[in-house]
């Protein structure tokens, strides 16, 4: 289990997260992540970094079975956290930041596409928060980033995915490719992008990141608090052990 750094051509960081089986990040996986995406951006000799992930998925959310067993609030205080640093590492990485998705691209996910600087996707690629069916709340300030306001209450409440030709045709992806197209895609516009001047480059993302109209931080941090009340409330182990218990039967059938 790790996030891995590779520099495969000049001027371009790529990342890969890789934690089987769905890349179900732990509470260390996701501030490992912020780490590495704050190291690659920092880098004199980075212009642009990628983000992609190994196995059946781009990303599957918070380690759920981790918040379960975990006694006391210490994990999901954590996730809650980790998340943060690792949504914000994204934003505010000091060079632009491409995603490159494949698979699933589920809670978590979203939180961190949703901060990139531009987004190449697999054909079998889908998108969504299955917040409420998980007990939690969070990542509409993300989600709303990718798609237009009705469309994202729509998918929110409902728990239902899109599709990356979807969010295409929403202009919030850049390139639709065959799976086995996708590293090569990512890094063609990662290399337009790395030709650029390396200091206008870090002065246009901070540019950017300046004129945002909404303040993803502050925009998070505030849904994170529902989240909070959900789980003193009751409703957000319940859901967790539901969920927690209905993967136990599917292993065992």
């Amino acid at each position: 289990m790790s996030v891995s750094t590779a520099r495969p051509e000049p001027g371009i960081a790529v990342l890969t997260v890789d934690f089987p089986p769905v890349n179900a990040l732990p509470v260390q996986g996701w501030f490992e992540l912020a780490g590495a995406v704050r190291a690659a951006g920092s880098d004199p000799g980075t212009r642009c970094v990628v983000l992609t992930a190994a196995g059946r998925g781009f990303n599957a959310g918070v380690d759920i079975k981790e918040l379960q067993r975990t006694p006391g609030n210490d994990a999901l205080i954590g996730v809650s956290h980790g998340c943060f640093e690792a949504f914000s590492a994204v934003y505010e990485c000091e060079v632009p930041l491409v995603a490159a998705v494949h698979g699933f691209c589920l809670g978590g996910g979203i939180g961190l596409v949703g901060n990139a600087d531009a987004v190449v996707a697999s054909d079998d690629a889908t998108f969504g928060l299955p917040e409420l069916d998980r007990g939690a709340l969070g990542a509409a300030t993300h989600l709303a980033r990718l798609v237009p306001q009705h469309l994202m209450r729509t998918l929110y409440y409902t728990s239902r995915t899109v599709t990356a030709r979807e969010l295409h045709a929403h202009g919030s992806v850049w390139r639709v490719v065959p799976r086995e197209d996708l590293t090569a895609a990512a890094l063609e516009l990662a290399r337009e992008i790395a030709a650029k001047d390396a200091s206008l480059l870090r002065l246009a993302k901070a540019a950017l990141n300046g004129i945002d109209p909404v303040d993803v931080h502050r925009s998070y941090r505030y849904e994170q608090g529902f989240t909070f009340e959900a789980s003193l409330g009751g409703a957000g182990d319940r859901h967790r052990d539901a969920f927690v218990a209905g993967h136990r039967g599917r292993e065992r059938s």
